[in-house]
Parts: structure tokens; C-alpha cells; sequence
């Protein structure tokens, strides 16, 4: 008889928002409550990094919140696109993007914002031999959003993790909890993320993934049996399995089901020529004691069938309806009862979380995999098995059309898998895989076959293996537009008044850098619009000038630089209708054009978005 408890209200509200900034205290009283951390959420709303030393139950490191910081900067990037490099680049719904994932993320934020149903990775395990992302924290704020803007030359760097460093895990730390939190915006609310990790690292995963995912939204820790040997000079274990955590993005996340098998339907059949078709037989037993589900059962000659110790699992009115429809059944000698599970009630079936190699490959069949597109090489250490990607898509089930995005994307076992899937099953599912240009070790199988990176080896692997696809389904999407991160197509403008001087002028005249291409800019536009990467882009020529054409008439995109935009193209433009257009600054035939283009478009397209770069 209260009055709603607003605080409570607004904390949970608060959680939905920033569930890494909703925790554990207690109240004056000396009861435990979820109350708001202030100092997380402070920082999760201030540009500079927020001091607090409150005592808190919360996982923490030197470091988080720099990592956090990490997460919120902008940066001053972009995609540009490689057609050399692509395959089917005007038609491929796919995508493969070369730069550290972490800029990879905070670009694609825009554009599939909520859109990504499935993501998976698999990240460095921090075994003491990795490779992980240096993020270097120790710089000063400034310097830190300096570089972050790309005001100069500085990046990430891959080091060495080794366990002599003093901030071994807290470096690891570091390298996945903005990327994870980024990652989160990118999921459906119905999507979930999936990350192999080993013993090194899953304590400190699960805890990061709590607080970034909610630890509510903890759907499993499958075991998977990634080998069928056991090497005998481990100390106490041999390591036959790794961990597969999956975290949803929220509850409407469906059931996981996995299609049925033949296994799976062998203890069906239908010996009473029932006519709903094949059935098994099911428990009758109530799990837990009731005393209203405790009764005698009756049989057609007038025997009784006395309750099992529980109870029967359903109430006496629910049994006799059960038998008057047949789903339940008695025995010949009228000792018991049969309960009927019919097969075509039956969608997919739930998976167990614990995968063997046989249902979900093993390392070995990965490296196989590898050797049989590269002619005999492997050019990748630690490639995972299309099986174990291909079972994870199925967890979906019945569910065909949506992206998958791979942010570790290694040896490109997912855009395999992917592609496979679509081929078998005739499914419409997309991946975007972002791979950073890691040098090849010269030592390496991948240097040896005459790999200079990584990013080479995935692309040339998702290039093979399309090739082996499109000999058995013709229909199939194999291509992918390759999007290179770099800096941003605009002109480095940033300097103060007082430092100009003639000499600098002429930087002034066009602001978009010498070297960007109209295709680089379109990219941009689309990037900044929110727009599919993935759309069909199509090339006319409108009085002589090129212009991109995106998905028809969502996106018109003009990027002469001959100055020779004059009001009779930009009304021959406007018929077209789109629904966004965009024009080069440079491009006017002088500022009068440039001011009558909105008019223009009020006049014959009213419902076009205008904007000049």
C-alpha cells in the first residue's frame, strides 16, 4: 500500500541506459540494494577521465578508466575503398574492413546501430604469447584526444603481453572492454555475442562481459572439445577444451534451437499407427511434490493407476483431456500410462553446452581446412573450424537474413562459414569481417607463401573458398568490398589565427586532401548518414559529370571538383528525387549556384536532405 518507488524506478532506467553503472551497496539500514555508482556514471557522461574512491562491489584494474575513455573519444577516421581488392564490389552484401577494430567499431556505430544479430570472436587469450593492441593510457588527457583525433601521425601498435609485464592483465583488460562495449550498441535486441577464450583470461572475461552486458544477460558457457588428443607434458591438465561464451543483448533474445538430426529423431516412431505421425514416449512424473497433482488414475476396464511419489505432472483435469485426445495412452496391461511427444511438435531441439569435435570441428580440422584452400600451406596459426561457426549461426534457428560481424577476424573462418551456411540452406546472412594488417611473422607459413599481413590471409582465404562455394550454388553472395580505415578525407584545418600566414593559404582553397577519390568520399557521406556499406552503388553520367547513384534513390552523390556545378545540372539532379544529395564544396560553378542548390531542390524534390562536403 505504497506509493511506486521512484529511485528504484529510476534506477532501473538508469540500467537499461548503463547497466556498468548500476551496482551493489548498502543501505542505511544494512540491507543490500542496487544503487547507481555516480562516479562510473559521471564518467560515462564527462570527456575527461573522473577521480572517485568509493568502495563498490565492481571488477577493476589500473587503467578501466582510461579503457572507458577509450570507448567514448571520437575519432577523425573513415573507410575508404579498395576495388582491387574487393570481389562483386557493386553487387557483395559483405564486408571486409583492414584497421584496428577498435576504430572499425566506433565507425560502423552510426550505421549499424542495433542491426548486427550475431557477433562473434575470437580475441587474443592472453596466454603470455600473444599479441594484444597497445593502448598506450600513460599520456596526458590532451595528447590522448590529440591522438585520438588523429591530429598526428601516432596508432595503435601490437606488442608482446608477456607475463613479466606488470600490467599483464590488466593490458588485456584494457584491449576488450571498450571494444566490447561498442560492440553492445552494434547487437539487435534479439542478437548475442559469442567469444572463445581459454582458462587464461575467462574469469576476467566473464566479469567484463557482466558488467558491459549485464549479468543477467549471461546465456551459457559451452565447453568446446577443440582437440581429440591430450599432450602428456602438461603439468596437471592436458587442455582438450576451450570456453565459448555467449551473452545476449537483452531478453528477446529467442529459444536457441539447432535443426534435428537423424540421432536426434532415432527413439521416434509410431508402433500404434497413430495418426499425428511418429512419437516417443515422455516423462509422466511431476519434478517436485504437490499434493493436488497426487491422484488415482482410472483405465478403460476399470483398474487404478496409483500417482508416482511426486504427483503426476499435469492436474486430474488436464490428464483427461490428455487421453481423450490420445496424447496420453495406457499400457496393454493397463499398469501405466503413456505420454506421446510427437515428432512434428518438435522445433529444432535445445543444444546441449558441451560440443565435441565431431559436431563442431576441432583445430586439426581447421588447419585441414586451411591446407586444402592453400594448396598444401596453412598461413594461419590458430584458424578456427567452419564447423564450430557454422553450428553457432544455426543456435538462430530458423533465422536466414541477418548480419554477422567478426572483429577478430584471423584466418576468416567466419565469412567461410557463412557462406557455406547460405549455400546449404539457402540463406541471405551477411558478415563484416574487420582484420588489422598484423604483419606476418617472417618466420610464419603465412610469410613463406608470400603473405606480407594477416588481413592478406583472410581476404585471399574468403576469396578461395567463395571460389569452391560458387561450384556447387551459383546463388550465393561470395563477394566482399574490402573499407581500409585511414585518416579523415578532410583537410587538417585546426590553426589558430594567429598562426597563419600566406604561405598556408592555398591548403584553404579545397578541403578535401589530394589524394581521396570520389569513391573515398562517397564512403564518407555514407558513413556520416548512417547508411548501409552494403548497398548497390550505381554510376551515371548527368551533363557530362559522374554521379553515384546508392540503393536507387536513397543516396545522390555529385563530387566534380571542375567547378562546373551549375543550376541546370543541379535541376536535371533533383528529378531523380533522392533522397539525399550531396555536392563538393569546390564543385559550384561560383557561390550563387551554391546558394540556390536548397531552393532548387524545395521546388522539385521538397522531401531531399542537402549537404556539401
Amino acid at each position: 500500500m505504497h506509493s511506486p518507488n521512484l529511485t528504484q524506478d529510476n534506477i532501473t532506467r538508469i540500467q537499461t541506459l548503463f547497466p556498468n553503472c548500476v551496482t551493489e551497496a548498502k543501505g542505511e539500514d544494512g540491507s543490500v540494494k542496487l544503487a547507481v555508482d555516480f562516479d562510473q556514471l559521471r564518467q560515462e557522461l564527462s570527456e575527461s577521465i573522473v577521480e572517485g574512491p568509493q568502495e563498490r562491489y565492481q571488477l577493476n584494474w589500473p587503467g578501466k578508466r582510461e579503457a572507458l575513455l577509450t570507448a567514448n573519444a571520437s575519432i577523425a577516421k573513415t573507410l575508404r575503398p579498395c576495388l582491387e581488392e574487393s570481389v562483386d564490389f557493386d553487387t557483395t552484401q559483405n564486408l571486409f574492413i583492414e584497421g584496428d577494430n577498435l576504430d572499425a567499431l566506433k565507425l560502423l556505430q552510426e550505421t549499424y546501430l542495433g542491426k548486427v544479430k550475431m557477433i562473434y570472436i575470437d580475441p587474443p587469450y592472453n596466454t603470455g604469447n600473444d599479441f594484444i593492441y597497445e593502448d598506450d593510457f600513460s599520456e596526458s588527457q590532451e595528447s590522448f584526444l590529440k591522438r585520438s583525433n588523429q591530429k598526428d601521425d601516432e596508432g595503435n601498435r601490437l606488442v608482446a603481453n608477456t607475463a613479466a609485464n606488470g600490467r599483464f592483465h590488466s593490458d588485456w583488460l584494457s584491449l576488450m572492454y571498450p571494444r566490447l562495449r561498442i560492440a553492445r550498441s552494434l547487437l539487435t535486441e534479439d542478437g548475442a555475442i559469442f567469444i572463445n577464450i581459454d582458462d587464461s583470461e575467462l574469469g576476467n572475461l566473464r566479469k567484463i562481459c557482466d558488467e558491459v552486458f549485464g549479468e543477467d544477460n549471461f546465456v551459457a558457457n559451452v565447453a568446446w572439445k577443440h582437440t581429440q588428443q591430450s599432450k602428456n607434458d602438461e603439468r596437471y591438465f592436458a587442455r582438450v577444451y576451450n570456453a565459448l561464451l555467449i551473452y545476449r543483448k537483452s531478453d528477446e533474445l529467442a529459444k536457441f534451437r539447432l535443426p534435428r538430426s537423424e540421432v536426434d529423431n532415432r527413439n521416434y516412431s509410431n508402433p500404434d499407427n497413430d495418426p499425428k505421425g511418429d512419437w516417443r514416449a515422455g516423462d509422466v512424473r511431476s519434478p517436485s511434490y504437490r499434493k493436488t497433482l497426487c491422484f488415482d488414475i482410472t483405465t478403460p476396464t476399470g483398474k487404478t493407476i496409483p500417482p508416482p511419489d511426486n504427483g503426476w505432472r499435469w492436474s486430474e483435469e488436464s490428464v483427461k483431456k490428455k487421453i481423450a485426445t490420445g496424447e496420453i495412452k495406457f499400457s496393454s496391461d493397463e499398469t501405466k500410462i503413456i505420454r506421446k511427444i510427437y515428432l512434428s511438435d518438435q522445433e529444432g531441439r535445445t543444444p546441449e553446452n558441451l560440443w565435441d569435435g565431431e559436431i563442431a570441428g576441432t583445430s586439426r580440422q581447421a588447419n585441414s581446412e586451411l591446407k586444402e584452400l592453400f594448396d598444401g600451406n596453412v598461413p594461419f596459426d590458430t584458424p578456427k573450424p567452419t564447423a564450430l561457426l557454422k553450428r553457432i549461426s544455426q543456435l538462430f534457428y530458423g533465422q536466414k537474413d541477418y548480419i554477422a560481424l567478426d572483429f577478430f577476424a584471423g584466418s576468416g573462418s567466419t565469412a567461410d562459414a557463412v557462406m557455406q551456411l547460405n549455400a546449404e540452406d539457402k540463406g541471405c546472412r551477411r558478415f563484416i569481417m574487420v582484420q588489422l594488417p598484423e604483419p606476418c611473422n617472417e618466420a610464419s607459413a603465412g610469410f613463406q607463401a608470400g603473405f606480407k599481413t594477416i588481413s592478406q590471409v583472410s581476404m585471399d582465404r574468403i576469396r578461395r573458398a567463395g571460389k569452391k562455394i560458387k561450384k556447387l550454388n551459383q546463388q550465393v553472395d561470395v563477394g566482399f568490398r574490402t573499407l581500409k580505415i585511414d585518416t579523415s578525407n578532410m583537410a587538417d584545418v585546426y590553426y589558430a589565427p594567429d598562426a597563419l600566414d600566406k604561405a598556408k593559404f592555398d591548403m584553404f582553397i579545397d578541403n578535401i586532401k589530394p589524394d581521396r577519390t570520389a569513391e573515398d568520399l562517397l564512403f564518407q557521406v555514407m558513413l556520416d548518414w548512417g547508411v548501409d556499406l552494403a548497398l548497390p552503388i550505381t554510376k551515371e553520367t548527368i551533363q557530362g559529370k559522374e554521379v553515384f547513384f546508392v540503393d536507387g534513390n536513397a543516396l545522390a552523390a555529385c563530387f566534380d571538383a571542375s567547378s562546373g556545378v551549375d543550376e541546370d545540372f543541379v535541376k536535371a539532379l533533383a528529378k531523380h528525387q533522392p533522397l539525399r544529395v550531396v555536392f563538393r564544396d569546390a564543385g559550384f560553378k561560383d557561390s550563387a549556384v551554391k546558394i540556390n542548390v536548397e531552393q532548387i531542390f524545395k521546388q522539385l524534390s521538397p522531401s531531399t536532405e542537402v549537404k556539401c562536403l
